[in-house]
């Protein structure tokens, strides 16, 4: 009998599965996730924008800085704990720019997720966005 296409690959070992699942997971958040943190006031990380200003005033994600992946720099990053985990994100799957403040981060010794799916993730999952120049609370977020 012909395997489907998604079979003709067996799957991976569980014990692989496991080491490779959990390594994403330590790289890796979702929306989901974040918004979750957000609601609760369980906010135990420092959420980045890393796109540019001018897109960051048009709509973020409510309690997100905003740090241009290009301005990431040690003496910038000095403002916090060395432990301080960060989450970066950009406009979404199209674009790296979470990709390379991660890179960045990570090089300078910081703890880092990247928020998978960036803002397009962030409205495909309906959430509302704030607007300005100030991080805004979630509470007071426009709708998507």
């Amino acid at each position: 009998m012909p395997s489907s296409s998604v079979a003709s690959i067996p799957a991976a070992a569980p014990d692989i599965a496991v080491a490779h699942f959990a390594h994403r997971l330590s790289v890796e958040t979702d929306c989901a996730d974040v918004h979750e943190s957000l609601a609760a006031g369980a906010v135990d990380f420092v959420l980045l924008d890393v796109r540019g200003p001018n897109a960051y005033a048009r709509s973020h994600v409510p309690g997100a800085l905003s740090l241009p992946h290009r301005e990431i720099t040690r003496d910038r990053m000095a403002a916090w704990s060395a432990d301080t985990l960060f989450v970066v994100y950009c406009a979404g799957p199209h674009c790296n720019g979470a990709d390379r403040a991660a890179l960045k981060l990570a090089t300078l010794r910081r703890p880092v997720k990247i928020m998978l799916g960036g803002m397009s993730g962030w409205a495909d999952e309906g959430f509302a966005f704030a607007q300005g120049a100030e991080p805004g609370p979630l509470a007071a977020a426009s709708a998507a």
